[in-house]
């Protein structure tokens, strides 16, 4: 049996501002029923690629296909984007009360009145907002607001939804709280859907691949786990939050481990790498494990002596930059500042497994 064809893919698609390239694409698929989440630093091409997709823009160069098709003529491109959905950052409603605007898109498609308006009832609960359904729009705090905008999004049934940084402008409790209703609504729904976010946290939690974009091209497109926990090269570790980069020298390969010279110390990693080559060891602040004094008896493979060079507190966590011949980050809980004794030039042992660590490539030896 056939896969059914991608809700929206792309071909050789190149855009140009200015005589610069913004977008370069060689190829990318949005499944059926898959969020796609996109991330990257401002000015990576992230909302030039949104819009490409959602057929909001035309490329310089290149193919959009939709279901299988090429969106070339402007029948088939308007076709495409009345069965689409978008949520932009700040809500863009009408004057007029909650409930007018969840039903807006299903009118605007056709949709009779008393329909329109149990569908967008359904998606007003759903979210919450049901007792504000006769509540003027102008009255609505941000949150409030968001949360129409994505009723009627959703009431629409679309064929794919195009969500553009839809929380940038909310505050982190307003924005934490819809998050996690909408990634609940996605998984009932089973919406197609291209996220467009700056922020990981929202990619990690919302998205069911991951898409980098960093200077217009795509640096990596996996799933999550895969992005944050094994990035393909150094750019894409530092975006994904690897706050420890060690560089050193491979000088040993064994079982599935490899042994790489990091200042005065060798540290193992699981990996695969040829003595000599220069590369790249990413650790996660979170898998620092910090013990008082010197470290003791542990499964980690990679154990040494280190010194607290300063704490910072980062709400229940405090970030520990140390010093163990090179510079390393852990994090730890706000009780085990106090458990530990950690304090600016205590001693310390640092222990994290080989597993925890992502051994990322740079080069390879030459040959003699």
């Amino acid at each position: 049996m056939n896969a059914p064809a991608a809700v929206r893919a792309l071909q050789d698609v190149v855009v140009h501002y200015g005589g610069k390239v913004a977008l370069e694409v060689p190829e990318l698929t949005v499944a059926p029923g898959e969020v796609l989440a996109v991330i990257g630093p401002n000015g990576a091409g992230k909302s030039t690629l949104l819009r490409v997709l959602a057929l909001l823009e035309r490329p310089t160069r290149g193919v959009v296909m939709v279901g299988g098709r090429p969106a070339r003529d402007e029948a088939t491109r308007l076709a495409a984007r009345r069965r689409s959905a978008a949520v932009f950052p700040e809500p863009c409603l009408c004057e007029g009360t909650v409930a007018f605007n969840a039903r807006l898109a299903l009118r605007f498609r056709g949709v009779a009145r008393r329909e329109a308006d149990q569908r967008a009832r359904v998606w007003l609960e759903r979210l919450g907002i049901a007792s504000l359904a006769e509540r003027p729009s102008r009255s609505l705090s941000g949150g409030e607001a968001q949360r129409t905008s994505l009723a009627r999004a959703f009431a629409a049934a679309p064929e794919v939804l195009f969500l553009d940084e839809p929380f940038a402008a909310l505050d982190p409790p307003t924005r934490d709280e819809l998050i996690g209703d909408l990634g609940r609504l996605l998984g009932v729904a089973q919406t197609t859907t291209v996220l467009v976010t700056h922020d990981r946290t929202e990619a990690l939690r919302l998205g069911d691949r991951v898409a980098v974009l960093l200077e217009g091209r795509l640096a990596q497109l996996d799933v999550p786990e895969v992005v944050f926990g094994a990035p393909r090269d150094e750019a894409v570790a530092r975006l994904v939050g690897v706050e420890n980069l060690l560089a050193g020298a491979v000088v040993a390969v064994r079982e599935g481990l490899v042994d790489v010279r990091v200042g005065p110390h060798t540290v193992t990693v699981a990996g695969d790498a040829a003595p000599g080559e220069r590369v790249l060891i990413g650790l996660r602040p979170e898998d620092v494990l910090l013990e008082a004094g010197a470290a003791g008896p542990t499964s980690a493979q990679n154990r040494f002596p280190g010194k607290v060079v300063a704490l910072a507190p980062l709400g229940p966590l405090h970030r520990v930059a140390l010093d163990c011949g090179f510079a390393l980050t852990g994090l730890v809980t706000r009780p085990a500042v106090a458990t530990l004794g950690l304090a600016p030039g205590g001693a310390v042992g640092v222990t994290f497994k080989a597993t925890a660590a992502h051994l990322i490539r740079r080069d390879r030896p030459s040959v003699a």
